[in-house]
């Protein structure tokens, strides 16, 4: 593996997800989305938190929008992060704050996505850890998260870790996707990470 002295560290340390966003999965996160189905998250965070390999000095999450929160009456990212908060024993703060600028994501392609994305958060006030553990629900391009991880190094935090409930993939799905020696990476339930 090549290190370059000179270059910018990586946006996220690591980013680990228990589950591919795909059949009970996904109709799952979209229960505790849109519907409020909040005892999902107890149930989502535990896997998270099995999966996890980041050691966190703080959990974070990736916040709605004002106007999405009003929407839903909650954010699920937030009570994910609290699920998640409990298994490390670290504090669970906000440390972002979303514009209401750039709408949903779900329909965007990847190149939109990141151009969504630009300027979409800024810190919430408070000056972050060393080492922040972000939580959301699903990983898709992994826009979002480097969008937040950007503002959070702005803010003081050398390690971003990304912890989400599920990876999206597009195309075929394998029935088991790891890579090995990879730090980016989903695991199966069971399957801890050595």
């Amino acid at each position: 593996m090549s290190y370059c002295m000179d270059c910018p560290p990586p946006p996220l340390a690591v980013a680990r997800a228990p589950f591919l966003f795909a059949g009970p999965v996904r109709s799952a996160i979209h229960r505790l989305k849109f519907a409020g189905w909040r005892g999902v998250a107890d149930a989502l965070g535990d896997a998270m938190a099995a999966v996890n390999v980041f050691t966190a000095d703080a959990v974070t999450w990736v916040p709605l929008s004002r106007l999405r929160l009003a929407e839903r009456g909650y954010d699920q990212a937030r009570a994910l992060a609290l699920v998640i908060g409990v298994h490390l024993g670290v504090p669970v703060q906000p440390f972002l704050r979303r514009n209401d600028t750039e709408g949903s994501q779900a329909r965007r392609s990847g190149v939109d996505r990141r151009t969504a994305m630009l300027g979409a958060f800024r810190s919430a006030g408070r000056s972050p850890p060393a080492r922040v553990l972000l939580v959301d629900d699903v990983l898709t391009t992994g826009s979002t998260a480097a969008a937040c991880a950007k503002i959070l190094r702005e803010e003081g935090t050398r390690e971003v870790g990304l912890l989400t409930a599920a990876r999206a993939i597009s195309g075929q799905i394998p029935a088991r996707y790891t890579r090995p020696g990879s730090r980016l990476g989903l695991w199966l339930p069971g399957d801890r990470p050595r």
